[in-house]
């Protein structure tokens, strides 16, 4: 990513450009991108086929001021990174589901950041830590959505907790962006995805302290812990929606996704 597209990033998520890769300015820039890029599956409802490739991933989310999932958004997130003189690595991790089984490998991306020392950056799991979470700090780890924890596993991976719920493990070992190329095919196409079976579209608001997202009609705002439902009716109220509450401008409403097992060749 050359300089005037970091700077359109930049301009993108609200943030200044950071004098020194340091752990504040981290802090700052995962903020704000994450109140300002919405984590969403649209494409998938919308019949776009989702790229990690550079600038198919800029175009998305800069340009067309888009969101996506953790792929997506922890994939340009790292580019930004580098860009601006923070070393980032991409980190596999599965997902803590009911009953404490952990789903595979690449389930989930992250990304490891040195700023300072290691630091666990994730701005692609939807309702997650407003900041970066030290990696070598086990200590409770305060955050405006709750007290988090990384604890290391017998094996050597990272659990992140949040509020003493298990969130994801992490595998430390790097990996390359086109590792999860497979993984982000599969969540994008297979009848057994979450990302298949539902349609999302969240964001933070009001600096962190709530949050707002759209699954389908259904509209849910909380805001100080007061939880308010609303369903929406027409089709111009969806499209409405997503025009004023994240910034995305649509031309026609997403639809519950078709999953097919056919190759998506322009997935990468």
């Amino acid at each position: 990513m050359d300089e005037q597209a970091s700077q359109h990033y930049l301009e993108r998520i609200g943030a200044q450009r950071p004098t020194a890769s340091t752990q504040e300015a981290l802090r700052d820039l995962h903020a704000r991108h994450q109140l300002a890029v919405p984590f969403e599956n649209l494409s998938i409802h919308l019949g776009d086929p989702i790229s990690l490739g550079e600038e198919s991933l800029f175009e998305k989310i800069v340009l067309r001021r888009r969101g996506g999932f953790c792929y997506e958004l922890n994939g340009a997130f790292a580019r930004l990174l580098s860009a601006l003189g923070f070393p980032a690595s991409y980190l596999a991790a599965g997902v803590f589901g009911e009953g404490g089984a952990v789903s595979p490998l690449f389930d989930h991306m992250v990304l490891g950041v040195q700023a300072g020392g290691p630091w666990l950056a994730d701005v692609g799991f939807g309702d997650h830590s407003l900041h970066p979470l030290r990696m070598d700090d086990p200590g409770p780890q305060l955050d405006p959505h709750g007290t988090f924890q990384v604890s290391k596993t017998p094996g050597g991976d990272l659990d992140i907790l949040r509020d003493g719920k298990p969130q994801y493990r992490v595998e430390t070992r790097p990996r390359r962006l086109e590792d999860f190329g497979p993984a982000c095919w599969w969540q994008q196409t297979s009848a057994t995805s979450h990302f298949t079976r539902s349609l999302v579209c969240s964001l933070p608001v009001d600096g962190g302290r709530g949050r707002v997202t759209l699954s389908g009609r259904r509209l849910v705002r909380t805001v100080a812990g007061e939880r308010d439902e609303t369903v929406l009716g027409s089709d111009g109220d969806v499209l409405a929606a997503y025009r004023d509450l994240f910034g995305i401008h649509l031309d026609r409403v997403p639809q519950p996704a078709e999953a097919s097992t056919k190759p998506n060749r322009q997935a990468k």
